[in-house]
């Protein structure tokens, strides 16, 4: 017996519709700015494939292992590095984020930083010639205004 996409129970980490009506826009956009070479618009629906990829997101899960009822993994891992690399998951993430943000009564972006320094002096692409280890320091970030913003650091005691 087949089961219709619409009777599956939907995962915990699917869009939803209010996210989808943010999202679709700009995949559609995407779409329309790289056609096909061969003129088809695609075998999958845009939805399906973003569920996919906030499925392997939030699980971890390898891409072979995608459930069934999803997109096959190949077309999902094309779409993660194409967007990827085009820089659409970014704007994807932004919008959602966004979205969270504006439902909490918070201002669209973020107006402190804390930084972990431990994190900076492991992170990669910094020269180690520009990080150094002291411990006996504190760092603490004080937000002035939108436009200042400054970073203190108060020595140990």
């Amino acid at each position: 017996m087949l089961v219709a996409v619409s009777e599956l129970k939907p995962y915990k980490t699917d869009v939803s519709d209010e996210q989808w009506a943010l999202v679709e826009p700009v995949i559609a956009a995407w779409k329309a700015a790289h056609p096909s070479v061969s003129g088809h618009q695609g075998r999958y629906e845009m939805r399906e494939i973003v569920n996919a990829l906030l499925y392997q997101g939030r699980s971890g899960c390898q891409w072979e292992l995608l459930p069934h009822d999803f997109p096959p993994p190949g077309a999902v891992k094309y779409y993660f590095y194409t967007w990827r690399d085009d820089g659409i998951d970014q704007t994807i993430h932004d919008l959602l984020r966004w979205r969270v943000r504006e439902k909490m009564g918070r201002k669209a972006g973020p107006s402190l930083v804390v930084l972990d320094t431990q994190s900076v002096h492991a992170a990669a692409g910094v020269p180690a010639e520009s990080t150094g280890r002291d411990a006996a320091k504190k760092y603490r970030a004080v937000v002035l205004s939108p436009r200042e913003r400054v970073l203190h650091v108060w020595p140990g005691r």
